[in-house]
C-alpha cells in the first residue's frame, strides 16, 4: 500500500497546481485565494513521490437530512493523479484510508461526485441521486399562474434562505444541511441574480436563484415551502419573456412541474447525479431505525462489503416494545434467511433512491416476499434530492 500523508496549507500551490491540471481550470489569484479559504474545511490525504504530490483526495466532513435524522457525511471530492503516476493504485489506496478516517470520525455515509460510475462502485458507492433537467420555450411558462403575492429582490439574507431551504427539503431525503459558510463558499459562488417570494401576509414562501444570457433564462436554484410559492415565481420568470426565449433548470426527479403546464410536450431528461455508500452499517442502520415505531418487524439482511469487510455480516432487526434493535453478527449467515445485498444495494434501498421491490424484481437483491415486504415497511418513501455539488 502507498504511504498516505496528511497534506496542509503549507502544500497548498501543489495541490491547487494538481487540481487545476487534472480538471482542467485556470484561477485567477482571487480564485485561488477562495479556493484555498474554502479548503480550510477539507481533510486532505496525498501520496507523495520524492517529497511532491503526486495523488491526493479531499474529505470534506458535512452533514445531511436522512429521515429527519442529521447524520454526519464524508464528502469525497478533487481526486486527482499525475498522468506518470496513474493505474498504480493510489486512488484506491486514498478511498480506504478516507473511508476508514470518516469511520473514525462516526461519519456514516459517503457522498462523492463520479468521473466514471463503474469505477466507484468497485469501491462500494452506487448511484443515489438524480436531477431532471428541463428546457422549456417561454411560451409554455405565459399564463396566469394565479398566485396570491409577489417577489422581492434581495440581498443574502442567509436565516430566510435557509427556513425556506430546509422546509422544501423537508420532501426528500439526504439533502445537506447547509451551514452558513456553504451558503456564501458555494451556493452563492457565482453570485447569482437573487428574488424572494412572499405571499399575501408578507411570509416568505420560496426563492430563485437565477441568471439571464443570451435570451436562455437559466435556474440555478428554484425552491418553494407551497404551492403559492411556486406559481408566484413561475409568473415571475414568465415575465421575463421580453429577454429570453428558454428556460432551463434542473429539479428532483420527481418534480411534477409538467403537470401544471397546458403543453408539457418540452424536453425533459432524467440524469443520475451524485453517488453514496453508507460507511459502517451497523452504527448507520441503529441510527436509522432509532426514531422508527413499528410493530412485528424481524428481518435479516445479509450484507456483503469487498471494499471494507468490517461490513460484511449477518444484521438482524428486531421490534422490542415497539424500538428496533439492530445486532451484527460477523460473516454471511449459509441459512439463506431474510435479505441478501452488497453495499451499493443497501445503500440506494435506505436511502430511498430505489424501492425494495424494485431491487427484487431485477434480480438485485435476494430474499422472499414476506422479507421485501417488511422492507419496504421500514423504509419511508421519499426521493432522494440533492442539489449541491462539490
Amino acid at each position: 500500500m502507498n504511504k498516505i500523508v496528511a497534506l496542509n496549507e503549507n502544500d497548498y500551490d501543489e495541490i491547487s497546481a494538481l487540481s487545476q491540471f487534472a480538471f482542467q481550470y485556470e484561477l485567477t489569484e482571487a480564485e485561488f485565494q477562495k479556493k484555498k479559504e474554502e479548503a480550510e474545511r477539507h481533510m486532505i490525504f496525498g501520496i507523495k513521490d520524492q517529497n511532491k504530490i503526486a495523488a491526493k483526495l479531499h474529505l470534506i466532513p458535512l452533514s445531511v437530512d436522512m429521515n429527519g435524522i442529521s447524520m454526519d457525511m464524508g464528502g469525497i471530492g478533487s481526486v486527482a493523479t499525475w498522468p506518470e503516476y496513474r493505474r498504480n493504485g493510489m486512488v484506491k489506496d486514498l478511498l480506504s484510508h478516507a473511508l476508514h478516517k470518516m469511520k473514525e470520525n462516526g461519519q456514516l455515509v459517503s457522498y462523492l461526485h463520479p468521473f466514471s460510475v463503474p469505477f466507484y462502485r468497485k469501491y462500494g458507492w452506487e448511484i443515489a441521486f438524480a436531477k431532471k433537467k428541463y428546457q422549456i420555450p417561454m411560451e409554455r411558462i405565459k399564463k396566469n399562474w394565479n398566485g396570491s403575492g409577489y417577489v422581492k429582490r434581495t440581498e443574502a439574507e442567509i436565516a430566510t434562505f435557509n427556513t425556506i431551504y430546509h422546509t422544501y427539503m423537508k420532501k426528500f431525503n439526504g439533502s445537506l444541511i447547509r451551514d452558513e459558510k456553504w451558503w456564501k463558499q458555494r451556493v452563492w459562488k457565482n453570485k447569482p441574480l437573487t428574488v424572494v417570494a412572499y405571499n399575501n401576509e408578507h411570509k416568505p414562501e420560496g426563492y430563485l436563484f437565477y441568471s439571464v444570457k443570451n435570451r436562455v433564462f437559466k435556474v440555478e436554484e428554484l425552491i418553494f415551502c407551497s404551492l403559492n410559492g411556486l406559481k408566484v415565481l413561475l409568473q415571475f420568470i414568465a415575465n421575463h419573456d421580453s429577454m429570453a426565449d428558454q428556460i432551463q433548470m434542473e429539479m428532483p426527479e420527481n418534480d411534477n412541474l409538467p403537470v401544471l403546464i397546458d403543453e408539457p410536450r418540452f424536453e425533459q431528461k432524467v440524469s443520475p447525479y451524485f453517488m453514496a455508500r453508507i460507511v459502517d452499517v451497523n452504527s448507520y442502520l441503529k441510527q436509522y431505525v432509532s426514531q422508527t415505531r413499528l410493530q412485528d418487524i424481524s428481518l435479516q439482511i445479509n450484507v456483503q462489503d469487498d471494499f471494507l469487510p468490517d461490513n460484511t455480516g449477518t444484521y438482524c432487526l428486531e421490534e422490542v416494545d415497539g424500538k428496533i434493535d439492530v445486532i451484527h453478527e460477523k460473516g454471511i449467515s449459509e441459512s439463506n434467511k431474510g435479505i441478501s445485498c452488497n453495499i451499493q444495494q443497501l445503500t440506494t434501498m435506505f436511502f430511498g433512491y430505489k424501492r425494495p421491490t424494485e431491487l427484487y424484481e431485477l434480480g438485485l437483491i435476494g430474499g422472499n416476499e414476506r422479507d421485501i415486504h417488511i422492507l419496504e415497511r421500514l423504509i419511508p418513501r421519499k426521493q432522494t434530492y440533492f442539489p449541491d455539488f462539490f
